[in-house]
């Protein structure tokens, strides 16, 4: 059990496209974990990189170092770049302070959707063909349908459809877009198939945890306008059989343990005519509670102040060893 005094660090924000997913993610978070009851510092990331306390006040880096010091464990929430790739948890790591989530391997590797299919291939996990280019490389020769796409960045930013129509100079705006987001861009082919997520916890007993399986399903390119326009269609659970989930079940886990994760993933697939497809591992999903990977966990029992405690507790010492400080409070 948690000690009712936990004190957690929910960091926010960031200086990158998802800032403003990662605020709402934090918000939600930081609401559920104070009626969990725990004491939650809420700090956030603004957009040029700077500190911010709960107010929106600037801080500097000192005192946001000195404030996160005074807790037990630090959340991350912050997506994509200076969160997710593992920043954070190499900042707890160095203050010597427990984070939830994934360390800073998992997540700079997860991050990179180019190292990521290198993982994904060695582990023995089908992946799409594709090519990596930076700017100034000559043109790629792209036969068929392909998708263009940040190296490190998510939420489909960046992210474009080129069909084998649309000529050299849409591959190259596509490439130019996603090179505003990263400096290496993942060129791949289009995979014809089901998209289907699946999540996976590590529990505070050191189990796992595996969610059913959801589907999405879009009227056209799952793109970052179809993602949080409300068009996305998500049926959970995915309507599979046997044989099918339990690969997906197995490729799940091979990925999870593979890459090193901790606490929670979300690991994104394709049904395909050749099976199953690794498409990208997100570290640090969205956690709001109609989230896919919340709402996935609470499919297999876990509600959403639940499976927030559970990646508190995971990642806290025992009780024993925690630091108490009087006078703590909600912030």
């Amino acid at each position: 059990m948690k000690s009712t005094m936990s004190r957690v660090a929910l960091i926010g924000g960031g200086a990158n496209s998802e800032h403003a997913v990662s605020l709402a993610s934090a918000d939600a978070v930081g609401a559920a974990l104070i009626r969990a009851g725990f004491v939650v510092l809420r700090l956030d990331l603004d957009q040029d990189g700077g500190w911010r306390d709960a107010n929106g006040g600037p801080l500097t880096p000192a005192a946001a170092v000195a404030a996160i010091g005074t807790c037990d464990v630090l959340f991350p929430m912050v997506h994509g770049p200076g969160g997710e790739d593992g920043s954070l948890a190499a900042l707890a790591t160095l203050l010597a302070i427990p984070c939830v989530g994934s360390g800073l391997r998992p997540g700079a590797a997860g991050m990179d959707k180019w190292l990521s299919k290198l993982i994904a291939a060695e582990l023995g996990v089908q992946v799409a063909d594709g090519v990596l280019v930076r700017a100034g490389d000559p043109l790629p020769q792209v036969p068929g349908d392909c998708v263009v796409k940040p190296v490190a960045a998510g939420s489909s930013q960046g992210v474009t459809l080129v069909t084998s129509a649309d000529g050299d100079d849409a591959l190259q705006r596509a490439i130019a877009a996603a090179l505003t987001h990263d400096e290496q861009v993942l060129i791949e082919e289009r995979l014809r198939g089901r998209e289907i997520d699946i999540a996976v916890l590590r529990r505070a007993d050191g189990s796992l945890l595996v969610s059913p399986p959801l589907e999405i399903e879009v009227p056209g390119f799952f793109d970052y306008a179809a993602k949080y326009d409300g068009s996305a269609q998500f049926t959970l659970p995915a309507a599979i059989t046997d044989v099918e989930l339990k690969a997906l079940q197995e490729h799940a886990i091979t990925l999870f343990e593979g890459f090193g994760c901790a606490g929670l993933a979300r690991i994104d697939f394709f049904l395909t005519e050749r099976g199953w497809v690794f498409n990208e591992i997100n570290t640090i999903p969205g956690m709001t509670e109609q989230s896919q990977a919340p709402r996935m966990l609470a499919a297999a029992g876990l509600d959403y102040a639940a499976l927030l405690t559970e990646l508190v507790t995971a990642a806290l010492p025992p009780p024993s060893t925690m630091r108490q400080f009087p006078g703590d409070r909600a912030h």
